[in-house]
């Protein structure tokens, strides 16, 4: 059954916003003028998705940069390792930091669950 979740104005082109729909978390997604309707949770490690970047229909997780394409909710890649700065760390917590980021490769990433949408006038509907 289709709810009001939001009002077309709310989701910028190339924006997402996070919504609680009867018990469901989501994430409304502007892609190229059609709103989608994905799970709010990393298909990784459960991180909040809408804190991350869309690029195209491209989703990437703040977190360990997983990617996701809204339109299918197919996981398109796993995580990536988490640190790029330029300055060094002190050796013990690199050992660390690696040590910590194959046990993130070692978790599987699914995919994330789409809704369906439509947009009647100026309210965004999902069927949840």
């Amino acid at each position: 059954m289709f709810v009001e979740v939001a009002k077309l104005d709310e989701i910028a082109p190339g924006g997402m916003k996070a919504y609680e729909v009867k018990g469901k978390e989501i994430v409304l997604c502007n892609y190229d003028g059609k709103i989608y309707a994905v799970s709010r949770r990393c298909g990784h490690m459960n991180s909040p998705l809408e804190m991350g970047t869309l690029e195209g229909y491209i989703l990437t997780c703040p977190m360990h940069y997983s990617q996701f394409d809204i339109t299918t909710g197919e996981a398109l890649s796993g995580p990536v390792p988490t640190y790029s700065g330029d300055e060094p760390i002190p050796e013990d917590l690199m050992r660390t930091i690696q040590y910590i980021s194959m046990l993130q490769s070692k978790i599987k990433t699914y995919n994330i669950e789409t809704y369906p949408v439509k947009v009647e006038g100026n309210s965004i509907m999902v069927d949840v």
